[in-house]
């Protein structure tokens, strides 16, 4: 049995979809299991992390989402052990890295959820991508109401990865031997720009997109309105230093999986009707 966390997120979703396909049991962990729509035959349980006894009965390997147990995480841990889990593949971030700031929000909620893992007792797989194609939706609702897109940073470049792919690496971490103690670093194939995006997106829309690039200080509140107020200034200093910058690219996927990384046009047209009205 493998139970996974954040089951109806874009790369736990598509992780259960995956496994359901090989024919592995699967125990989806999630906070409301009544709005879940999962696979038939995926066992779907609600997630209290801070009530974890009883969650990971006959299940001997985790797929962890970081945010899945926020500051339980250790006692969540605990009892996957207990219960005989051997083996979590943790979904982190590419933001943990040699010279990285360490200070950093996201690098500090990462690497204090490996720094769990790795006091666990348990075997461990570490999942570090970059940006994620999905960080595209935050232009849907414009994409949907025009054809002009207002955005931070139009020339910052990244190598945006379909979360397939990250789930196709999951699959293979969860199902063979050889990741124990492996830290993979993951990215799509190619470098892109903020603007290429939104044109790709256009593109596979069969539309012309324009993008129109705001200050940071302008657009902050509208365009990022989920983020807490005290990583916002982080992560827009993030964003800024992409500009210019060719982001790291690795094969990561195609040695794990057999299969190249797929672009984001590809992740565009996957993704189409999600940017229709």
């Amino acid at each position: 049995m493998i139970a996974v966390t954040g089951p109806t997120g874009n790369i736990g979703r598509a992780l259960v979809e995956r496994l359901v396909a090989a024919g592995r049991p699967v125990r989806a962990l999630t906070r409301d299991p009544g709005r879940a729509r999962l696979p038939a035959g995926v066992e779907t349980v609600r997630l209290d992390p801070a009530e974890p006894d009883g969650l990971f009965e006959g299940a001997t390997e985790l797929f962890l989402y970081v945010q899945a147990g926020g500051e339980h995480t250790p006692r969540l841990l605990d009892a996957a052990r207990a219960a005989g889990v051997r083996h979590v593949v943790l979904l982190s971030s590419g933001i943990i890295d040699s010279g990285a700031d360490e200070s950093h929000p996201i690098h500090v909620m990462h690497a204090t959820a490996e720094r769990h893992v790795r006091d666990s007792g348990l075997t461990w797989t570490f999942l570090r991508p970059n940006a994620f194609a999905t960080n595209a939706f935050q232009w849907a609702p414009q994409i949907r109401a025009g054809d002009t897109v207002r955005g931070v940073f139009a020339d910052g470049q990244a190598a945006p990865i379909h979360e397939d792919d990250i789930a196709a690496v999951a699959e293979r971490a969860l199902l063979d031997d050889g990741h124990v103690g492996a830290a993979h670093r993951l990215t799509g194939p190619e470098a892109i720009t903020n603007a290429g995006q939104v044109a790709a997106i256009g593109k596979a829309l069969g539309r012309e997109l324009d993008f129109t690039e705001v200050a940071p200080d302008e657009a902050a509140a509208e365009l990022f309105p989920h983020v807490p107020p005290e990583m916002l200034q982080a992560l827009l200093k993030s964003f800024a230093a992409t500009v210019g910058v060719p982001p790291e690219i690795t094969g990561t996927v195609g040695e794990i999986t057999g299969r190249p990384a797929r672009p984001f046009a590809v992740w565009a047209e996957d993704h189409a009707d999600d940017f229709r009205a």
